[in-house]
């Protein structure tokens, strides 16, 4: 799945309707450079803080973010960099968008629209990318194709089973939940704008009504209530829309044992050699399909032109790669949109997606090292279901390991994602960790980027953290370009930020752990710190240590 969805809402206003306290916390940073220590932040972010946070500096804002204003007013300034190509794998990017359509990746050898393979690559028209979903897009989870088309081992399809057979009613209740909530508020907003002769209202407003009937009484209560959760009504009755939608399509589709989202796309997709498949325009097709035009920004997303968002880095083309749909990634097209990446040049590749079963992950694996040969690094999500992924019980693809206790290649680095309050609620609730298995820990709860249509909005999930590291390793390729994929990598992990806090995981008090055993560096990358042992790296100055993270 793609963007996190967040089930603590659905459970606050169902039960409503029928962490650390003042203080410091030691950070140890990197050799480069020694902070003290950094207090709490109290007051709640402003509007405008919120739609930078992840760029922010800990040492003087009190926000955990990547250091990236600062990395580039000290450090960066007007050096010039090196262009690096970064391929954004995941669903399909708004090509058109005046925050990316400076920063796009454009096949020279090709000639668009002609339909030949001019450049002789294997994929015709491919002018900004190539598309490998066709025109599909919404699909099921890995484990209900594995049941309906019998693929897969027979343990893989009992476990399948279980969990489908587990999965399947939670969400039918959500969505039913959802349902019933939305029709409560809409159905209360209505009678109270009726009974105030006004299309809107305030908070204040609501309060002041005097209910002369027992129903009016019910629907102020209930509006009341959902001031808890939103400044206004609107974005309550937006935020459940959204969940209905989201368990809509969970039940239609994603868990949909019958359903068959691949069959306008006329491949096999569980046979590696049956190509010539898709087309190469990867542009987004559906309305709701923003999550590559999201990632996208992130990366690179054209810095202080006075619009929307400014990217974690510059000297950055965007390669699109559509390959992720509303649903389970098919490992074929991971495979082959990973070859394709590094076949055009890409020396970044951004992987936002994940899942819990993978019948053909021997592909995937082979593409990772042959990305490896290459030269080329790959930074992939954690996932965004609260979970231990050192666990055998939550098994996340794809991985460099094979769940195993050594590596496959050392150019995949896996990160888990921040929340803008730093000190024990740091760790954003949905994140998934593990001191094995995830590598860092970047900005990804809330975070303001680019939409299609020109549009911006804040989503959350790994997928966000994610290109944020994408973004910062496609600094160091840039202006340290000496530097091989698996020195960027091991930079990222061991300049990122200490923190001796005790993080809460999953959003539960209980399970909480120091934020040095969340992840196998302990540390939250930062630019800063990244680029300056970059540069230290590639003047001889200093030596990474290979044994340490």
């Amino acid at each position: 799945m793609l963007f996190k969805h967040s089930s603590s809402f659905i459970v606050l206003i169902a039960s409503s309707m029928f962490l650390m306290g003042c203080g410091a916390t030691a950070l140890v940073s990197t050799p480069v450079e020694n902070i003290d220590t950094v207090p709490l932040k109290v007051m709640e972010l402003t509007d405008a803080e919120k739609k930078v946070w992840g760029h922010t500096d800990l040492l003087s804002d009190t926000i955990p973010g990547m250091s990236i204003d600062r990395a580039y007013n000290e450090i960066i300034g007007n050096k010039r960099g090196k262009t690096v190509i970064v391929a954004v794998l995941d669903s399909g990017m708004d090509l058109d968008h005046e925050d990316l359509d400076d920063v796009l990746w454009t096949n020279t050898d090709e000639k668009p629209g002609n339909g030949k393979d001019d450049d002789n690559n294997g994929y015709i028209d491919d002018i900004h990318g190539y598309n490998f979903l066709g025109e599909s897009y919404n699909e099921q989870l890995e484990y209900a194709r594995m049941l309906r088309l019998n693929v897969g081992s027979a343990g893989d399809r009992a476990k399948a089973q279980v969990k489908l057979d587990k999965k399947y009613p939670e969400v039918l209740q959500n969505k039913q939940q959802y349902e019933q909530i939305l029709q409560v508020v809409t159905t209360a907003d209505k009678a109270v704008k009726k009974e105030l002769g006004k299309d809107s209202y305030t908070k204040e407003e609501l309060l002041a009504l005097k209910p002369t009937t027992e129903q009016m009484q019910q629907n102020v209560a209930v509006l009341s209530q959902m001031y808890q959760y939103a400044d206004t009504i609107d974005d309550v009755m937006s935020e459940l829309n959204e969940g209905v939608t989201y368990f809509t399509e969970q039940v239609n589709y994603n868990l949909n044992k019958e359903f068959d989202g691949r069959s306008a796309v006329g491949d096999n997709p569980y046979d590696i050699n049956s190509r010539g498949y898709g087309n190469g325009n990867p542009k987004n097709r559906f309305e709701d399909e923003s999550h590559g035009t999201h990632v996208a920004g992130i990366i690179a997303a054209e810095r202080n032109n006075g619009k929307g968002a400014n990217g974690v880095a510059k000297n950055v083309k965007l390669m699109s790669i559509r390959a992720v749909p509303n649903g389970d990634e098919y490992d074929k097209d991971i495979a082959l949109g990973i070859r394709y990446a590094v076949d055009n040049g890409a020396k970044i590749i951004n992987c936002s997606f994940g899942k819990s079963f993978s019948p053909n992950a021997e592909w995937v694996y082979e593409a990772i090292k042959y990305a490896s040969s290459k030269d080329v690094l790959i930074v992939h999500a954690a996932g965004n279901d609260g979970n231990d992924l050192d666990s055998s019980e939550n098994p996340n693809y794809p991985n460099d390991h094979r769940f195993q206790d050594s590596e496959i290649s050392d150019n995949v680095i896996t990160v888990g994602a921040l929340a803008p309050s730093y000190g024990s609620k740091m760790v954003a609730t949905f994140s998934n960790y593990g001191k094995a298995n995830v590598d860092v820990f970047a900005p990804g709860d809330d975070i303001y980027s680019t939409m299609p249509d020109n549009k911006y909005d804040f989503n959350g999930g790994t997928s966000m953290a994610a290109p944020a590291v994408a973004g910062i390793a496609a600094l160091i390729r840039s202006y340290y370009p000496s530097l091989t994929a698996s020195q960027v990598k091991k930079v990222l992990m061991q300049s990122g930020l200490r923190s001796k806090a005790s993080v809460i995981l999953s959003g539960e008090p209980s399970n909480s752990k120091p934020f040095s055993d969340v992840s196998k560096s302990g540390r939250m990358v930062n630019a800063y710190n990244a680029l300056i042992m970059a540069q230290n790296i590639s003047k001889g100055k200093m030596i990474l240590d290979s044994s340490a993270q």
